[in-house]
């Protein structure tokens, strides 16, 4: 076996170009991934890093577990993997009036981080941590090197905990199985448990993958550093997991780009079936069918159109539905919302475009851009420049520089069109999901949201939102009184009541008045049914300065819970008891938050946006929440949340404070329109009380968001 690990890694660790004598030209190879999720082997990572963006969704099966994952590279040097493990032969817990026959599941979260760039001379370095937030069932920590020869990647790594198993190089399994890593998870799990990295059990892991001359096929050969001796079905008796060699073998079959599918043989006894789907959220893009853009007349070549006709080119051509046209001096107004193109560039060419040709005599044209009828932002180019440019030889470069972005001036004019409906109404599907819980591995919601709006003044609205509920799960969910003891207030885990005892509900009804106050200053103010749990009355107030990179916010409300037995009862007591079993609520608090929302102007972390908040929760319980989201060049988005309160980890219960993940997609990815509605999908690895924010709308980082430009380009 030395032999053979030998001269597998030897030329890794010689740091040397090998030359093969053959003239045949490979095929390109690509990366695959391991069991975990990630680039690597089956079972240990690789240093190799997919391009920035790269989604993978993987489903790895054996005898033993079955492993759900999503990786994404969010950037050129940062891998993050979340993983759910469902153990085969390990029950939730022992009291099936509680979890039935659910599996045990385990939930992970990985990170690698690339040190070294592979060159002529040097390998590829990277350092990872495996399953760093969850209970430790597969925490493990690595330094892996890669080094590509022609058809040939090799990797050669040195794993603790996890990965070293094995304990071939340091540790002492006699006299602890781990040796001398603490296998302890303080609290409920969920916590990051730091103290433990790179102790415990050492070995070396490494392997090699080949990439065949016949283009989707590689071959994969892995030395694994674990010896299984401590995973949790042994640990708990339930069943053995013989390792007859320490060798893992396997193809992987690659459909083009988007897929591969994978088969191994693990352990010397252990068949494994994986399937990963791969796309790059960098490169997603399509073409659209869409209106060539309009040319530019010279003065006197056309004749203004109609204002009612210039809208509706306005609405067609560049995707602003216009509420106000008006001329102030010599400067021609359109106050507006874009509602198809995501690049501000590719809206503002056209509908400038248009702007000349309506007022040929106007020096200057200034579109306002207007949410729920708030003006966020006026941007505004000077006639002349708009015709010196589209006359310009590089046409990418046709209105850059030449746009002034500022905070719209206060005052009244009397508007030549104005089309302002009072009424408006709207049909969205709604889809509610969690995964890992006692009750089942998903459960889920899906249903309607049928949402309308009337105007009763310039900035007063009543709006409301009726659900209606067409499939969910959640009668599994049995959580009212926690197994772990835990005595908060019920303020989200009541939502088995929520949705069985109301199949149509109405969602939201209030009165919001939304309005700005100086340059940048956004004020709201909202009463009612705030959302499908919680009535009261909120204010919000924002700060943000036009392209500024950062803002603040403050949100106070006083709130009360929603009795789930009737359509618009409140709880008249915090004491309530269903069916025999009796628990609190929350019947009146005052919740609030500080916020300062900001964006990094760093090119190692870039299109990246941190939002962190301060303040008291639903359950009473004081603490603050860190938001990161990324954002990518088709316009894809990845966030993650997490919320630490004063709530002990015991006070909390499973999982040890809130933390969640989410995504959003542009439809316009998956449509042949221009559109800048997304949708967009959250998960949680818990449903629990602590940490829990109030949610209604609309926000006013949402009123201001023009003010946060958008001036890039769609990926052809």
């Amino acid at each position: 076996m030395k032999l053979i690990t030998s001269v597998l890694l030897a030329p890794l660790v010689l740091g040397v170009p090998l030359t093969i004598a053959d003239n045949y030209s490979y095929p390109a190879s690509q990366n695959s991934y391991s069991n975990f999720g990630g680039v690597g082997i089956f079972q240990t990572p690789t240093a190799r890093n997919n391009t920035e963006g790269v989604l993978n969704l993987g489903y790895h099966a054996n005898a033993d577990y079955q492993f759900f994952n999503a990786s994404v590279q969010l950037f050129p040097w940062l891998e993050s993997t979340i993983r759910y493990t469902l153990v085969n032969d390990v029950l939730y817990s022992p009291y099936p009036g509680f979890s039935g026959d659910t599996k045990y599941t385990d939930k992970g979260i990985d990170l690698k981080a690339r040190l070294l760039r592979e060159s002529q001379w040097l390998p590829e370095l990277a350092v990872g941590l495996r399953d760093i937030g969850g209970t430790g069932l597969f925490g493990g920590e690595y330094i892996v090197a890669s080094k590509r020869y022609n058809q040939f990647d090799f990797s050669l790594g040195l794993g603790f905990g996890y990965l070293g198993q094995s304990a071939d190089l340091h540790g002492d399994q006699s006299s602890s199985i781990s040796c001398g890593r603490d296998a302890s998870y303080s609290g409920k799990g969920g916590q990051i448990d730091y103290q433990r990295w790179f102790t415990g059990c050492v070995a070396l892991f490494g392997g090699v993958q080949y990439q065949t001359p016949y283009q989707p096929l590689s071959l994969k050969l892995e030395y694994d550093g674990n010896d299984y001796t401590n995973d949790l079905p042994v640990r708990r008796g339930e069943s053995e997991m013989p390792v007859d060699s320490r060798f893992n073998m396997g193809a992987v079959y690659a459909f083009d780009d988007w897929g591969q599918l994978s088969l191994s043989y693990q352990r010397g006894n252990t068949i494994t079936l994986g399937f990963n789907f791969i796309a790059d959220f960098s490169d997603l893009s399509r073409g659209w069918n869409d209106s060539p853009p309009p040319v530019l007349k010279s003065p006197g070549d056309t004749e203004s159109e109609s204002l009612e006709r210039f809208a509706y080119q306005m609405r067609t051509g560049a995707g602003y539905e216009v509420s106000r046209v008006y001329t102030v001096d010599n400067e021609f107004v359109v106050e507006a919302q874009q509602f198809k193109y995501r690049d501000s560039n590719q809206a503002n060419e056209r509908a400038f475009t248009l702007m000349a040709n309506q007022a040929q005599s106007a020096e200057r044209l200034t579109v306002i851009d207007v949410r729920q009828r708030v003006p966020s932002v006026s941007t505004s180019v000077q006639s002349e420049d708009l015709a010196a440019v589209a006359m310009a030889a590089s046409p990418q470069l046709r209105y850059e520089g030449i746009e002034t972005r500022l905070a719209p001036s206060y005052g009244t004019h009397e508007p030549m069109y104005e089309n302002r409906p009072a009424l408006s109404y709207s049909v969205e599907p709604v889809l509610g999901q969690s995964f890992g819980s006692a009750e089942g591995f998903y459960l889920y919601n899906l249903g309607l949201d049928f949402k309308a709006g009337y105007w009763l003044s310039d900035h007063l609205q009543l709006s409301g939102t009726a659900y209606v509920n067409i499939v969910d799960n959640f009668d599994k969910f049995n959580y009212t009184i926690p197994s772990d003891g835990t005595s908060i207030p019920r303020v989200r885990t009541l939502v088995r009541e929520y949705l069985e005892n109301n199949a149509v509900a109405a969602e939201r009804l209030q009165l919001s008045y939304l309005n700005r106050f100086g340059e940048n200053h956004f004020y709201g103010l909202h009463g009612g049914y705030l959302e499908r749990m919680f009535a009261g009355v909120a204010g919000e107030y924002f700060y943000k300065l036009v392209d500024s990179n950062w803002a603040v916010g403050m949100e106070l409300a006083y709130v009360a819970q929603r009795d789930p037995s009737t359509a618009f009862g409140i709880y008249d007591g915090p004491d309530q008891c269903t069916g025999g079993t009796c628990y609190e609520v929350q019947d009146g608090i005052a919740t609030g938050h500080v916020s300062v929302y900001y964006k990094p102007q760093l090119s190692w972390i870039n299109d990246v946006s941190l939002v962190m908040s301060a303040g008291r929760y639903l359950a009473g319980d004081y603490g603050a929440t860190v938001n990161v989201s990324k954002v990518f060049r088709s316009g894809v988005s990845v966030m993650a949340f997490a919320t630490k309160t004063n709530l002990s980890a015991e006070e909390y219960g499973e999982g040890s404070f809130t933390k969640g993940f989410g995504i959003s997609i542009p439809f316009d990815l998956i449509s042949t329109e221009h559109t800048v509605s997304r949708a967009s999908f959250g998960w949680m690895p818990l449903t629990r009380d602590g940490g829990q924010k109030l949610s209604y709308g609309p926000r006013l980082a949402g009123v201001a968001g023009g003010r946060t430009s958008t001036r890039w380009r769609v990926p052809n």
